[in-house]
This record gives structure tokens, sequence and C-alpha cells, in this order.
């Protein structure tokens, strides 16, 4: 194995599922798959095939790097979870990194990175930005053109939306979720860090159940 620092980034917080072994700036294995649903069954084996493919093994790792959202909730707690348990049990350091930052990564200029939600609603964050943007969860058509400044690039799935209301430029994400988070924890792993949680941005789409009555409690 080099003595370059081996980290295992992986995302599950929107409806795919990525994993990328990164040994310093060379990228060792990957794998990306389009995935709605059975990311929980699908997660554990592509990390091992990843490991595989690259020549390592779990004991090889100096650290994790795992996407923390905003997105699902049911792939951010998968995989939030996954990187805390590995961390705990090989002794490595997890860092979490919000998929926002990751499609930010790699742009010199200013940027607005953008995540797509329910009901014409965008998550945003920008990066090099004159005024601080984010993150936070927006609705699109109420977002206002002059948070646009020269040479702003709109990336990230709401970008075309985003760029389009802002009259600014779109552009896609230099890295891959997983391949960014990767190099992001590689550079951030030997600080202080604390594990890993998710970073929603919303309540969950929860609410009182409309087929049974308020329960009436008794004073006495």
């Amino acid at each position: 194995m080099t003595a370059a620092p081996l980290v295992l980034g992986f995302d599950t917080s929107g409806p795919w599922l990525g994993v990328l072994l990164l040994s310093g700036q060379d990228v060792l294995s990957e794998h990306y798959v389009d995935m709605p649903k059975g990311q929980a069954e699908a997660l554990f084996p592509a990390l091992e095939g990843v490991l595989s493919d690259g020549g390592a093994g779990w004991g090889d790792l100096d650290a994790i790097g795992v996407g923390i959202g905003p997105g699902n909730f049911t792939g951010i707690r998968i995989s939030v979870s996954a990187a805390r348990g590995l961390a705990l049990s090989l002794n490595v350091p997890a860092v979490g990194v919000s998929i926002l930052e990751a499609m930010a990564f790699g742009h010199a200029g200013p940027v607005l990175a953008t995540r797509d939600a329910p009901r014409g609603q965008a998550y945003v964050q920008g990066f090099g930005m004159r005024r601080a943007v984010g993150p936070d969860l927006v609705t699109i058509d109420e977002l206002q053109p002059d948070m646009n400044q020269a040479g702003l690039v709109c990336v990230g799935t709401s970008a075309e939306a985003v760029a389009e209301r802002l009259e600014a430029s779109a552009g896609p994400a230099v890295y891959a979720p997983a391949s960014a988070i990767a190099r992001i924890a590689a550079a951030k792993f030997g600080e202080e860090t604390t594990p890993p949680a998710p970073l929603y941005l919303k309540p969950a789409d929860a609410a009182p159940s409309r087929d049974l009555p308020p329960v009436i409690l008794d004073d006495a």
C-alpha cells in the first residue's frame, strides 16, 4: 500500500449511492449507481467492493468521509450511522461533508451550490460570495436577483432554475459527490473533528394521523 493517506468517501444523501477510495490525489477505485431506494442493503457491499477493487482492507483506512446532507432523510441517516460505526470500530476519524460543500469544491470563483428540494424549493449555500448565503432551504421563486455578482456560477441539481432566477450562469460540479467528499475529508481529517451529524435544514415530513381523534386528557 502507498504511504499516502487512504480515505474512503461515500454518500447516499440523494437518490444515488456513491463510493470512492482515495490515496493522496489518486483515485484507486470508485462506484456510483442511481438508487432511489435500497441504499441500506447496498451500502456495505459497495464499500467492501470498492476497498477490494482498490487493493485495500478496512484496516488500511486512515479516515472516512461521509455526506451529511441536506437531502433525503433516510439516505442521510444510513450513511452517517455507517460512518460513525466504522469510525468507532476502526479507530479512525470520520469527517462529515455537506453535499453543498461537495458540489462547490474545486471552483475557484464565487459559487452558489444548490440541491433540489420538493415544492419549488432548493437547498443553497454560497462559497466565495460577497455576502453570506446559507446553508438554507429557500423557495426558488422568492430568490432576489441582487444575490447575483460578477463571475457567480450556480452548480448542483437545481443550478439551472436558480441561475435563471438570479440571471446568473450555471455550470457543472468539478467532482462527483463521493469524490469531493473523499478529497475534503482527506484535507480535514488531521484536524480535531466531531462525529458527523445529519444536516437536514427542514423538518421531517411527518404529521399527526388524521384517522384518529386527538386524545383528551382528564384533568382529574
